[in-house]
């Protein structure tokens, strides 16, 4: 795989890990800063992706061999990745929505949509975890993506965390855009909740997606 850094190919390996990182945070300025970055990648890109993964659908449903060796079929053929990918970009959506105040993004009671998308984006995760609990309860399942997994208690204390992490999320109405239009401002999301949010979110990564915990 592109990202086991180790053996021979590690050095390489490391520091094309680095350009995707690189690569991530480069869009995702590009996104913040400009509407028409915003709009690019949460609008246009999205709905290519869409039809590429209808393709597939389509061709696995057929038999056609070009969509059964396909990558994305092979290493994303779970529930979670398709539920996260659109949750998040509703989630991004909606912050430009309230940014731009277009439509209901300038309405009083949209304001709470962030707190709204952030707690099911972690409900995802929890499903996720319980679901390894319960496949794998003290012994290895195989996922619909070919990994192995080792399911119990881990799962279901990490699975719990993140609901915990749903309650500790405070002052719904109190997300705005900053003045220069660049971010959203959630100031009661303050950085020990982020600390903790994090330590969750890697023991979910290492539990649940092994193979993408780089």
């Amino acid at each position: 795989m592109f990202f086991q850094v180790y053996g021979s190919n590690a050095l390489s390996q490391w520091g094309m890990m680095l350009v995707v990182l690189a690569g991530l945070i480069l869009l995702n300025e590009f996104a913040r800063r400009t509407k028409l970055g915003g709009i690019i990648t949460f609008f246009a890109i999205p709905v290519a992706l869409t039809a590429y993964f209808l393709a597939i659908w389509i061709g696995v449903k057929m038999g056609a061999e070009w969509a059964l060796k396909n990558t994305t079929h092979v290493y994303m053929a779970g529930w979670f990745h398709y539920a996260k990918l659109y949750a998040a970009t509703a989630g991004c959506i909606g912050f430009m929505m309230i940014k731009y105040k277009w439509g209901i993004g300038a309405k009083e009671w949209f304001k709470p949509f962030p707190f709204v998308i952030v707690a099911i984006n972690i409900l995802i995760a929890c499903v996720s975890d319980f679901e390894s609990a319960i496949n794998g309860w003290n012994k290895w399942w195989l996922t619909a993506e070919g990994v192995w997994q080792y399911g119990g208690w881990h799962n279901v204390m990490n699975g719990v965390a993140g609901l915990v992490n749903i309650f500790c999320m405070t002052a719904w109405w109190k997300v705005y855009p900053s003045k220069d239009k660049k971010d959203m401002i959630w100031a009661d999301m303050t950085w020990v909740y982020i600390v903790i949010y994090d330590i969750w979110n890697f023991a979910y990564t290492y539990n649940c997606l092994p193979t993408h915990s780089w």
